[in-house]
């Protein structure tokens, strides 16, 4: 499929299961990042993104979580019930990124980028996705039952390219366990590029984030 519609026209992309804004390219393109925000947050959260990445010919999917949470929204709640939640929102991301292959989005130019919970909610997805994505960008989150997600991992988990990142002053989801489930997964043969930066649970404009756009535009180059 052409990465570029014929007519120039790029239709934003039909997601009624989830609340969402599209925030097309630029230059139009079939190029599209999903963006899945932490516990508490929501869409309005990621805005700044498309403009900070500088990225011309990269569209946006900013997703609602499914579950309200007090002003914002959540993927699943607190252990011990966290389970179904992250279920639930692994069934509505198979059922997203069929839509949108469907309709003309095609995996291979679809990146996922998950913060915090929204990490857990992408690698969670991404391991036991069957087609190839474009990359699975997880910044300050957690891997959930990393054990069982290695064991029932699809082969293409293998052959995506991963992009992890953490603060070593996260206090909020410290760094040693997430660097754990991390190496947990390397050893399944999951090829995670990891990298952690001197922040708290936040994305670090200074540092990071210049890593996070060259990692992006090196997936669409």
């Amino acid at each position: 499929m052409s990465e570029t519609p014929p007519s120039g026209d790029v239709r934003a992309p039909d997601v009624g299961m989830f609340g969402h804004r599209f925030i097309p390219a630029p230059e139009p393109s079939r190029r599209l990042a999903v963006v899945l925000h932490g516990r508490g947050d929501s869409l309005e959260g990621f805005l700044w993104l498309p403009e900070e990445l500088e990225l011309p010919r990269l569209n946006f999917l900013l997703l609602n979580a499914p579950q309200p949470y007090f002003g914002g929204y959540s993927w699943y709640d607190f252990a011990p019930n966290q389970e179904p939640g992250i279920l639930h929102g692994r069934m509505l991301l198979q059922r997203l990124f069929a839509d949108l292959a469907a309709q003309g989005w095609p995996g291979a130019s679809t990146l996922l980028f998950g913060f915090s919970q929204g990490c857990l909610m992408a690698v969670d997805f991404a391991l036991r996705h069957a087609e190839p994505l474009a990359g699975i960008v997880g910044v300050s989150g957690t891997v959930y039952a990393p054990e069982r997600a290695a064991a029932e991992m699809h082969p293409q988990a293998a052959r995506q390219r991963w992009l992890m990142t953490h603060g070593t002053t996260d206090d909020v989801l410290p760094i040693g366990r997430t660097r754990a489930q991390v190496e947990v997964l390397r050893a399944a043969g999951v090829p995670i590029e990891w990298h952690e930066f001197p922040k708290a649970h936040e994305i670090d404009f200074r540092a990071e984030l210049p890593l996070l756009r060259a990692w992006i535009a090196a997936r669409f180059a």
